[in-house]
């Protein structure tokens, strides 16, 4: 299931105030603008409590921000892949570096999301962990080094090895799973620089939800792709 086209933004909205209530919807609507003006293909995940909303809303991809690796039934309070998918969902992240699962418990959302037609992104730190990831058979792998999250250093600058590293050892696993990468991503340069390193997109959140203008901002993102 790899309904996001190459090479993708990925927003991640996290639970920021400035997508709390209707702000979330305002925002997805804004990355659609930009999606519809450029041709770039662009994701969101809001938080769990806009999904449907947004999904009903916007014509770009609406991913979750999380999916817990259980089945329909007594699960009070998780995030079912089912329950995505019938919130309109197309894909969701799994084991961000806010939120990390087991290896065992990655599988298995895979596989829940699989049969449920939702693209995965699994979020990993480092090219060993992406490669283990890989085995999974995920759409796609996101490679962020947790100390650069959030930052101002871009992880195209301060580790573009491990981009490539991480880039070659998916690849040496299943050449099937792409790459994308995130930490400190703001600006075009960085997203054009990570392409060039291999990956086929970005994942970012704090660069476009947290700029004072967060269209403009994206409109930067994605001027070389």
């Amino acid at each position: 299931m790899t309904d996001l086209r190459v090479p993708a933004v990925i927003i991640n909205f996290k639970a920021y105030s400035e997508v709390e209530g209707g702000k979330a919807l305002r925002l997805a609507q804004a990355c659609q603008d930009i999606a519809e003006r450029t041709g770039v293909s662009i994701a969101v995940c809001p938080p769990a409590t806009a999904i449907a909303q947004i999904a009903g809303s916007v014509n770009v991809p609406v991913f979750a921000q999380h999916v817990d690796p259980c089945k329909p039934g007594a699960a009070t309070g998780r995030l079912t892949a089912h329950l995505l998918r019938g919130a309109g969902a197309k894909g969701t992240l799994i084991n961000h570096s806010e939120r990390r699962l087991r290896l065992a418990d990655i599988g298995m959302a895979v596989e829940t999301c699989r049969a449920n037609e939702l693209v995965t992104v699994v979020c990993t730190d480092t090219p060993s962990t992406s490669a283990a990831a890989a085995s999974l058979k995920p759409d796609f792998i996101a490679v962020e080094p947790p100390e650069l999250i959030g930052g101002d250093i871009s992880v195209t600058d301060a580790q573009p090895e491990v981009i490539e590293r991480t880039v070659n050892a998916v690849r040496r696993i299943d050449d099937g799973v792409r790459v994308l990468c995130g930490a400190g991503i703001k600006t075009g340069q960085d997203v054009k620089r990570a392409v060039e390193l291999g990956a086929v997109g970005v994942l970012l959140a704090s660069g476009v939800v947290k700029a004072p203008d967060p269209a403009k901002a994206l409109a930067d993102l994605v001027q070389f792709l």
